[in-house]
């Protein structure tokens, strides 16, 4: 009988310890972090499940949605055909589109590339910015609700800059409409295959074999986010209308590139997206003279004193952990709300950051000295109060103090 009893004992002691057990040995969310510089690249993280469905560890150049980083190939795209001479950053869009664009509440102020790629375009910050395939772009821009009221479109007041989503699918189908190319493969062209990168829009022009490598991305709760199995190809990875059959063959550029969701669709590798951040270096000549200027030009109104995260912004390039220094340059003191410190280490970085579908993620660098990370993290609790308020988490500072450490710095 006392035999009986402690087989039983025991066997109530294995189920009570049973969950801790299990919850110790649950992998840690998909994360992976690249350091970079101007001549090497070196993964210093890479842990966590790409898939948990199939138990794939992830590795470090798996494709993963990449989010508001996306924004930045975007102007890369933008400045390639500036050197083309296909596009003006300064020149009305309307120009471009072949039908007027304009707030209703400013009819005769035009709104240019610049204005767009800098968030002082005069555009709503909630307004849906998906324009499935089929719908139609000029009338979403006709609707009021897609303006702010009181804004002018490349104003200085204190209130023109609003980061919006919207201003990405008009960027993308303005340099279709200058170019003549989709977007997609516009960015191929430009970006992606001089820099030797392997990445698409919303998987768009993928091979099969990064479909096959994709990370799912996850809510903090642990449901699938983005990019489960229902959602890869071959199955439709663009937003289409209702009645609307999921066929790019027929596409006309320029009429409508939200179905690439430039604002936030880039799936890419971490090793792939710090060959992006190493393009930046001038000795490369990714960038022409000209180019250049327009990235630097984008400088001149993007001190926000306002805003608690994106501080400095301009034509989609964020500056991070900025001394007072730079913004004395500006004659401005640094305000008290801002919140865009992630690595608290003194150096100013450059770069975009992104969060969506509870992915969150970055391209930083140094400008003086070409150093800096990607990363991107999954299963992150969304922000209380969006991105644009709450500055970074707590993930993502301890996530660069690791990077820190490991890069030796």
């Amino acid at each position: 009988m006392m035999r009986g009893m402690i087989r039983r004992l025991a066997a109530a002691l294995a189920l009570i310890a049973a969950p801790a057990a299990a919850e110790v040995a649950s992998p840690p969310p998909a994360t992976v972090v690249v350091a970079f510089d101007r001549e090497t690249i070196r993964p210093l993280i890479v842990e966590g499940l790409a898939d948990k469905a199939t138990g794939r560890a992830v590795e470090a150049n798996d494709p993963v949605r990449i989010a508001s980083i996306s924004k930045l190939i975007m102007a890369l795209t933008a400045l390639r055909l500036v050197d083309e001479g296909k596009v003006d950053l300064d020149r009305d869009v309307s120009e471009y589109l072949g039908w007027k664009l304009r707030s209703p509440n400013f009819p005769d102020v035009p709104v240019t590339l610049a204005q767009l790629m800098s968030h002082r375009a005069g555009l709503s910050g909630s307004a849906d910015y998906i324009i499935p395939l089929g719908e139609s772009l000029e009338a979403k821009f006709a609707d009021p609700a897609s303006w702010r009221e009181a804004v002018r479109p490349g104003g200085s007041d204190a209130h023109a800059f609003l980061y919006s989503n919207l201003g990405a699918p008009l960027v993308a189908t303005v340099l279709e409409a200058a170019s003549g190319e989709r977007f997609d493969r516009l960015a191929e062209r430009l970006v992606f295959a001089p820099l030797g990168v392997k990445a698409c829009f919303n998987w768009v022009g993928c091979e099969p074999d990064m479909a096959e490598r994709a990370v799912t991305l996850y809510r903090h709760t642990g449901e699938v986010a983005k990019d489960g199995a229902g959602e890869m190809p071959p199955f439709c990875t663009i937003p289409v209308a209702e009645g609307q059959a999921c066929d790019l063959e027929s596409y006309v550029p320029g009429t409508n590139a939200s179905i690439f969701s430039p604002q936030g669709g880039v799936r890419i590798g971490m090793v792939d997206l710090a060959k992006i951040g190493q393009a930046f270096d001038a000795r490369r000549g990714f960038f022409s003279d000209r180019a250049r200027q327009g990235f630097e030009r984008g400088w001149d109104t993007s001190f926000h004193p306002e805003q608690e995260f994106f501080c400095i912004y301009g034509l989609h390039l964020q500056i991070i952990d900025p001394p007072q220094a730079l913004w004395d340059i500006a004659g401005q003191t640094r305000p008290a709300t801002c919140k865009d410190e992630l690595f608290a280490d003194g150096v100013a970085r450059v770069g975009q950051s992104g969060e969506a579908y509870g992915l969150q993620s970055g391209l930083w660098f140094d400008l003086g000295t070409g150093r800096g990370f990607v990363y991107f993290t999954t299963q992150v609790s969304p922000p209380e109060g969006g991105e644009d308020t709450d500055g970074f988490t707590a993930r993502e500072k301890a996530l660069m103090a690791r990077a820190l450490e490991l890069a030796g710095k």
